[in-house]
């Protein structure tokens, strides 16, 4: 007999355990339900001619892509027929409506990191679940303490299901022959001391004295302040580097710098950080803006940016003491700019 635990049974158990939650698991069945079709959607679309070039810009700018439009397609289609009453997009200017009563409402990426397709790196689908307020449109501008679930699809090698709920983390992958997702990791926890680093090192240049601090130091290795010799990882997918650092640990950053556009972050808060930061904190890790806990911030515009340091909460205080240690602007090269040290 087959004792493999299903996200189906794990949801009725919730369900049942945890009779509040009933909408939550309802919700979170139907994207992944959807999770297949977008997977082979990402897996086909060269075949079926559905291209990953730009074809127009979203609300904030960005090249918008065909295969973006048609993965949040099938999401707000799914959406529908669950119990929410709203839902914001990165491809939709404001606020979808769905249904008044319902008690939910819904953030979503709906296809994270499309530009990398043409690489055949990993993409996915990232949601934030939270309780209606006094409104739909109110709730959006809560802290990230008010989400009740969170989680990403990762469309790779293989198809994968990283879950924050009922204040646990799991990992689910999808048997395609049985058409549901397996319970493959229960309760993660986010190893606490892994020397490793993730950021785009070919943005040095732009950035603020304490993130160069912190790299800085990681590079100089056993004879740095930490005493260890660090790897770097940089794989440009945010699902991606999300899911490395929950199954291998270490620190990934995406910081504020110099650049017109990237002065508040480049990864918006409602549908990126907040759901990655639930998700690592429910593991026994953080995530802040290198001063700030993602989850304590409040949404100002839907679409808002924010920088985004997570990973072992070990690592992540790391960075946030040479936040307030190090000087904002650009002072030197040195790696301490003759501060106190990074790691003490």
């Amino acid at each position: 007999m087959d004792q493999r635990r299903t996200l189906h049974s794990c949801l009725i158990a919730t369900a049942s355990q945890t009779p509040a939650l009933a909408s939550v698991v309802a919700v979170i069945a139907g994207l992944a339900d959807a999770a297949p079709e977008i997977a082979e959607l990402v897996a086909t679309a060269p075949i079926r001619g559905i291209t990953g070039e730009a074809v127009g810009t979203n609300t904030d700018g960005d090249s918008q892509k065909e295969i973006d439009i048609a993965a949040d397609r099938i999401i707000r289609q799914t959406l529908v027929s669950l119990p929410v009453a709203a839902v914001v997009s990165e491809e939709l200017e404001a606020p979808e409506l769905l249904s008044s009563s319902a008690d939910l409402c819904i953030a979503i990426d709906p296809l994270d990191g499309s530009a990398n397709l043409e690489n055949n790196v990993s993409v996915g689908t990232i949601f934030s679940i939270r309780k209606k307020g006094k409104d739909a449109l109110s709730s959006f501008f809560e802290p990230g303490t008010m989400q009740v679930a969170a989680g990403f699809f990762v469309y790779g090698p293989q198809t994968t299901l990283v879950l924050a709920l009922d204040g646990k983390v799991d990992i689910y992958t999808l048997d395609w022959h049985a058409n549901e997702f397996v319970l493959t990791t229960a309760s993660v926890r986010v190893p606490a001391d892994t020397p490793e680093f993730a950021i785009n090192a070919s943005n040095r240049r732009h950035w603020m004295g304490p993130v160069r601090a912190y790299i800085d130091d990681c590079l100089a290795g056993q004879g740095g302040e930490s005493g260890k010799d660090y790897n770097m990882r940089w794989i440009g997918s945010l699902v991606a580097e999300s899911l490395r650092i929950l199954m291998r640990g270490g620190v990934f950053l995406y910081p504020s710098d110099a650049r017109p556009g990237y002065r508040e972050g480049r990864l918006r808060l409602l549908y990126e950080a907040h759901p990655m930061a639930l998700v690592m904190e429910w593991a026994g890790g953080a995530a802040t803006t290198g001063r700030h806990r993602i989850l304590d911030l409040s949404t100002r515009a839907l679409h808002q940016r924010v920088p985004l340091i997570m990973g072992s909460a070990r690592g992540v205080r790391a960075v946030d003491a040479v936040h307030e240690s190090v000087e904002p602007m650009f002072e030197s090269d040195a790696p301490l700019f003759a501060r106190r040290g990074l790691f003490r």
